[in-house]
């Protein structure tokens, strides 16, 4: 199966979820869903790790996919014992992200694709757990920033992913109800908000 076919089939099955109701609005996670950037994400965890003296198992970072950074920092502090500065450390390692790995990522195809189909159709909002620099950047470099209508970013509410607050933040501007939004996901913690939110929701990973 070439990969353009693969694409086309993915995108189909996606297409197909998204129109098993009238949603009103489509809300994607960035990281990991738009953009295929989840290996960079974990090369820069580990870099900054290594400069606080930590070698750390990036499968942490696959179990809190969506969490801001900060608190990614502390849950690593618990789990190796140390006492690094969650918000230095966020720093730190946004700073190597941007620096590094952020101009080489790509788009998850079938999944910008499916975005892009849907401008004018519904409301598009993107959800993340990560800062809005570098969030903005990953959409200017796919290609998208000119077609979200919202961004929600790791500061723009109190509580993150797994919590309801962002989602229904994004909702909230765009004007419409909740149980009218489909949530787009990789991650656990998203697919807690969405549903935390009274959101449905697709693994775009488990699409196969």
């Amino acid at each position: 199966m070439t990969t353009d076919t693969l694409i086309h089939e993915k995108l189909d099955k996606l297409t197909e979820i998204s129109r098993k109701k009238n949603y009103k609005a489509f809300l994607y996670d960035c990281d990991g869903t738009l953009a295929d950037n989840m290996h960079a994400h974990k090369a820069a965890y580990q870099k900054a790790a290594a400069q606080f003296g930590i070698k750390l198992d990036t499968a942490i970072i696959d179990e809190l996919a969506g969490w801001p950074t900060p608190l990614i920092a502390q849950e690593i502090n618990k789990r190796y014992q140390t006492n690094v500065p969650p918000n230095d450390f966020a720093s730190l390692k946004s700073t190597i992200f941007f620096d590094d790995f952020i101009a080489h990522t790509l788009p998850v195809e079938f999944v910008v694709h499916h975005l892009k189909n849907h401008i004018g159709k519904v409301r598009i909002g993107v959800v993340s757990g990560g800062s809005r620099k570098t969030v903005t950047r990953t959409l200017t470099v796919i290609g998208l920033i000119d077609d979200i209508e919202v961004l929600v970013c790791a500061d723009d509410t109190a509580r993150g992913k797994p919590y309801a607050d962002p989602f229904l933040s994004a909702a909230k501007q765009l004007d419409v109800a909740p149980q009218d939004c489909l949530v787009f996901e990789d991650g656990t913690p998203g697919v807690q908000g969405a549903i935390a939110a009274g959101m449905d929701w697709v693994r775009i990973d488990k699409i196969v």
